[in-house]
């Protein structure tokens, strides 16, 4: 493998790590797209044994907040009586509140078992118009992002996602986001490569330029874009940054991963 899984533009080696405690692999960087990504990753089948890895201790809590702030995006921007799907779902937590909410949301998740959602699972040969895609916390464990996000925008052409962007031209090994533990995370999004996906897949993009993302077929309002993101990114700090939450780098010491 020797070429960007995004723009098969050559890519060099940036670092190896070790992961799952067990393999050491290459970790490549495309100077085309700045996307960062693992080397053909032979270890998923045992890095999936639980589909949902046991270091998530936010799951709760990001699916509060990116309720939060889907409600608003929707109301903002989109049909709020429309039908919407949430991809990689998980174990169905996010579109049981969203339905409580009131929005028409659908489930789909290849992996996990639906236990919150039951029974409004989507499939793609249903005839539905889908309004909006929301994908939290998935591209980073995309094998073939391109791929993935070309059966999302056949779906509908409007998908809210989030995925850490890489902070710096190539994070340290110390950058949690790499997961070394669980092996799952084998691709990094730069603003750069986010611009590239945009621009090939003829959609605008809106960004808080860290971790939540809205590739659209509408021209927005930057500045209404700007004002959700940033409000909401308080509104999560002040609900949920507390001195008695126990960090997951105290979780993980506890549980030896």
């Amino acid at each position: 493998m020797n070429t960007c899984r995004i723009c098969s533009h050559p890519i060099k080696t940036v670092f190896q790590a070790n992961i799952l405690h067990k393999y050491d692999i290459s970790y490549f960087k495309c100077e085309n797209c700045g996307f960062i990504q693992t080397e053909e990753p032979f270890w998923l089948a045992e890095a999936y044994t639980t589909s949902i890895n046991i270091t998530d201790t936010g799951l709760i809590q990001r699916n509060v907040y990116c309720a939060k702030l889907t409600s608003s995006i929707i109301k903002a921007f989109f049909r709020v009586n429309a039908t919407y799907v949430d991809m990689a779902g998980g174990y169905g937590l996010f579109v049981r509140i969203m339905r409580d909410k009131g929005f028409n949301f659908l489930w789909n998740d290849l992996y996990t078992e639906n236990i919150f959602a039951r029974g409004f699972d989507f499939h793609s040969t249903q005839n539905k118009t889908i309004e909006l895609i929301t994908a939290f916390e998935a591209f980073e464990h995309f094998q073939n992002p391109l791929q993935e996000l070309e059966s999302m925008y056949v779906i509908s052409r409007n998908i809210f996602f989030s995925t850490l962007l890489i902070p710096t031209d190539i994070p340290d090994k110390n950058w949690w986001y790499y997961a070394f533990e669980h092996g799952q995370h084998i691709s990094f999004y730069s603003k750069q490569t986010l611009n590239y996906l945009a621009e090939k897949f003829n959609m605008y993009l809106y960004s808080n330029n860290k971790d939540f993302h809205l590739l659209t077929e509408k021209k927005l309002p930057h500045a209404l874009c700007n004002l959700l993101f940033n409000y909401f990114k308080v509104v999560q700090y002040t609900c949920f940054n507390s001195k008695h939450v126990l960090s997951d780098s105290k979780f993980l010491k506890q549980v030896k991963i």
